[in-house]
């Protein structure tokens, strides 16, 4: 076993906040610091973060997790970067000034441009080279409607004076002071060739991004420079740079094919490792690499992407007042023996997997005079169970065969009647990760990994342990009655935009 004088550092940067952790040699968290994030939505499907803030916050918790442990940051073995992907942003080479806010994975403006390359006959094409459907969601539309809507954007960028990336190239950039990316993230920009793992320059041409632009792409597990003392104070080893759901796969332990996981978080992500090989999707799914290392053959996976989970409850609770603090979901879902056949899709920014539809709106079916507060709460919960289960689904048509678990992190895995619901809709038992921020922990373990603090036996034993297991208990009857419905409401929210206002 590593030194158990040593840590490592992970920082990871979501949606709504950054935290960054420290464990020990024992995959222990020692210590911890979490700041919230602004997310703008200045217009209706538009979603923003201010770039500067995406730093600032990761130095801020970096301070406060040493502050609040007794490691010195000599003692730092490596730090291990995961963030948000999809989220593209623009800025000035020299200065590192942004040029434009980072526009979110979330974010749904370049729709038009998607349904016009399905119109023009793009969209196998895409897929075929990516893994990923044509959609707003994913990276390449996003920076085309950059390059053609920000004022001397696309001539400062080919005259080499600009630079686009995801998060982690932006962070990496800030950080340490240099243009890299890592295959993760590189595999969610629909620019990469998912097989030759490089940019693919007909991609970039489809798209108008010049790939000068783009960062230089590494193995997850490998160097990515030295953090800058004038910047951070401290100069430690960035070691491995992971998208956050591949990070969390790590975290899970699912470091060969077998068991799928799912991340709960503002949105849902069910992942499973395919292998060496990457799988090309009949049902919905996306391939994408789950991690590289310097010495390690790529390993591939399948994902399901949903876009409104943990956000349902946010909107409950902010949107429509019906609860003071999420935590309370579980006691009021709890509160009643059933949601009296109502039904919420959670279509707050379309669907994703395996509907990909851009024009599906967030739908309520089923109220009577006799609907109140906790079946709405109820509602929301077994939705996201509903859209894991879809995920579930389809990753059972594409593999044959269904996972012998299910395995859960993110903040509304601590809700208990979420995880029973689960199990008892999908059938399969669900196992609550012991480690709860497991994004972070998979991090960590990438970068001692790759910093040779720990051996890859050793990062299998220290992820993926589970602190509760939940077996199904619902009658395989009433489940299939359950699904039903809830495909019938899926229908009626679908292509809700395109119909008239």
């Amino acid at each position: 076993m590593a030194d158990d004088r040593r840590f490592v550092a992970a920082l990871d940067v979501g949606t709504t906040g950054v935290r960054c952790l420290l464990f020990d040699a024992h995959g222990t968290r020692v210590a911890g610091a979490y700041r919230e994030l602004v997310v703008h939505n200045p217009e209706p499907g538009r979603v923003e973060q201010d770039p500067r803030e995406l730093v600032q916050r990761s130095i801020d918790v970096i301070h406060e997790a040493l502050r609040a442990s007794t490691v010195r940051p000599r003692q730092l073995v490596a730090l291990g970067l995961t963030n948000q992907r999809e989220t593209v942003l623009a800025w000035d080479k020299a200065s590192l000034e942004p040029l434009y806010p980072a526009i979110g994975w979330q974010d749904r403006r370049s729709a038009e441009r998607c349904e016009q390359l399905r119109t023009q006959g793009h969209a196998e094409g895409i897929r075929g080279r990516t893994g990923l459907p044509c959609d707003p969601y994913f990276s390449a539309p996003k920076l085309q409607w950059l390059l053609e809507h920000v004022e001397g954007l696309s001539g400062a960028v080919r005259a080499g004076n600009a630079v686009l990336g995801t998060v982690d190239s932006w962070l990496l950039d800030s950080l340490c002071g240099v243009h890299l990316t890592d295959v993760t993230n590189a595999s969610r920009t629909q620019l990469l060739d998912l097989r030759e793992l490089r940019w693919a320059p007909d991609l970039g041409n489809l798209f108008g991004v010049p790939l000068d632009a783009l960062p230089e792409i590494r193995p997850s597990l490998s160097s990515f420079g030295t953090t800058k003392r004038p910047v951070l104070g401290i100069e430690v080893p960035v070691a491995a740079v992971l998208g956050d759901q591949q990070a969390s796969l790590l975290g899970h332990g699912c470091l060969e094919p077998g068991p799928a996981k799912s991340t709960w978080g503002t949105g849902a992500f069910l992942l499973t490792n395919t292998g060496t090989d990457p799988v090309i999707s009949a049902n919905g799914l996306v391939s994408t690499v789950a991690y590289s290392g310097s010495d390690l053959a790529p390993r591939y996976a399948l994902e399901g992407s949903i876009f409104s989970a943990g956000a349902c409850l946010q909107w409950l609770r902010d949107g429509l007042g019906l609860l003071e603090r999420i935590s309370e979901s579980e006691e009021l879902a709890f509160s009643i023996p059933s949601t009296e056949g109502v039904y919420f899709v959670p279509a707050l920014v379309g669907l994703g997997a395996p509907y990909w539809d851009p024009s599906a709106r967030g739908t309520i079916l089923g109220m009577t005079h006799k609907t109140g507060r906790a079946h709405l709460v109820r509602a929301a919960l077994e939705a996201i169970a509903f859209r894991t289960h879809d995920v579930l689904s389809a990753l059972e048509h594409d593999t044959g065969h269904t996972p012998a678990e299910l395995r859960v992190d993110g903040g509304a895995a601590v809700n208990r009647f979420l995880c029973q619901f689960q199990s008892d809709i999908s059938g399969v038992p669900v196992v609550r990760a012991r480690e709860t921020e497991t994004t972070a922990l998979g991090a960590a373990l990438a970068a001692g990994w790759a910093k040779g603090f720990w051996s890859a036996e050793e990062v299998a034993q220290l992820a993926g342990a589970g602190s509760e297991r939940f077996a199904p208990c619902m009658p395989s009857g009433h489940a299939a009655h359950r699904l039903e419905k809830w495909t019938q409401a899926v229908e009626r929210a679908r292509g809700w935009e395109a119909g008239p206002s």
